[in-house]
């Protein structure tokens, strides 16, 4: 049984990538405080790194950890990052795949540099990073891997290129799970929600909440946020726990982390399907269409001008809150 405060996974090592700060460093921290070994990952920014600054908390703190500076974008990349915890320690067993960053941009305005950053780090260093890991834990026969998608995906404005690089990490998922059944390695997805961090943000908790209560509708996919603010700490929890043995025959499922609440998503199924033995034709499609459409008009047409108001102010101040973080970020240093 899982319980707070025990050191269920003494003896074992855990990949956090994105670790720097946010739900990463909640991560990586509630891993140390539960007896694991922890690799902390993010891009070398600053002297110390961010990923440095984790490693200094996490020892403070009494546990072990060690600092990988490497971006998981790159085959050489993620090679070198678990190769820091098989050659400290001598294995791996949980990996998560927490780096990622989306570009604030309507479709009209992405370039395809833009598309192609946010896919690489976003859904092909989690391909990356599940290669090299799920290498080692078939020799171990054991493991669990961690995938990051985010609600975002299930219906968002102005994020297309994070919206796809995310919903293709559930498709990736639900591929590795099922490849790495028969390995005793099982690994499922979360869409997190933290408004304690970089990305997400008190404020910004706050207008998804009053749109809600106010057009009926969420801004951002179509499940309401949970009852409270969420926190990376929660998030980070829910992580543990689906690594911890509670959660030994949970695998290929994708979950909703954070705002007080936690469940499965469904997997995805058909919708009033209807069936013609003839096969279907234009005609025969005009036939049916009341069956075919009743009910799927989207919600979003009926919005009234204000709301599309305040869609447009939450893209706003996402791209100055973006635009922020990078001037603040820390310069690498020459040693």
């Amino acid at each position: 049984m899982t319980q707070a405060g025990t050191r269920i996974f003494e003896s074992r090592v855990a990949v956090v990538t994105g670790a720097g700060n946010g739900i990463g460093r909640a991560e990586a921290i509630a891993f140390a405080s539960l007896g694991a070994r922890v690799v902390v990952n993010d891009l070398a920014r600053g002297n110390p790194t961010s990923a440095e600054r984790v490693v200094e908390e996490i020892r403070a703190a009494g546990g072990e950890a060690l600092a990988a500076n490497a971006s998981v974008s790159k085959a050489e990349g993620a090679a070198a990052i678990v190769s820091t915890a098989v050659d400290a320690w001598g294995r791996l067993d949980f990996l998560v795949n927490n780096a990622g960053f989306g570009r604030v941009s309507p479709i009209w305005e992405t370039t395809e540099t833009e598309w192609d950053t946010v896919i690489s780090v976003n859904l092909k260093g989690s391909f990356l990073m599940a290669r090299e890991a799920s290498r080692v834990m078939r020799a171990q026969k054991f493991g669990v891997i961690i995938n990051t998608s985010s609600e975002s995906a299930t219906g968002d404005n102005y994020f297309t290129s994070y919206m796809a690089a995310k919903e293709g990490v559930v498709g990736l998922t639900r591929g590795i799970a099922r490849d790495l059944l028969r390995d005793n390695v099982r690994c499922n997805a979360i869409r997190p929600r933290a408004f304690d961090t970089l990305q997400g943000t008190p404020v910004a908790w706050e207008k998804l909440k009053r749109f809600r209560e106010t057009y009926g509708v969420s801004m951002s996919g179509p499940h309401p946020m949970g009852p409270v603010q969420g926190k990376a700490a929660e998030v980070a929890a829910i992580v543990a726990w689906l690594c911890s043995d509670d959660a030994v025959d949970i695998t290929g499922r994708i979950f909703v982390a954070g705002c007080g609440e936690v469940g499965m998503w469904a997997e995805p199924t058909v919708v009033q399907p209807l069936i013609n033995m003839d096969g279907w034709s234009l005609e025969t499609l005009h036939a049916v269409r009341h069956l075919l459409s009743d009910g799927m008009r989207s919600p979003l047409l009926d919005l009234p001008t204000e709301a599309w108001d305040l869609i447009d102010d939450r893209y706003r101040g996402m791209l100055e809150r973006a635009i922020q973080n990078q001037m603040n970020e820390p310069k690498t240093v020459a040693s």
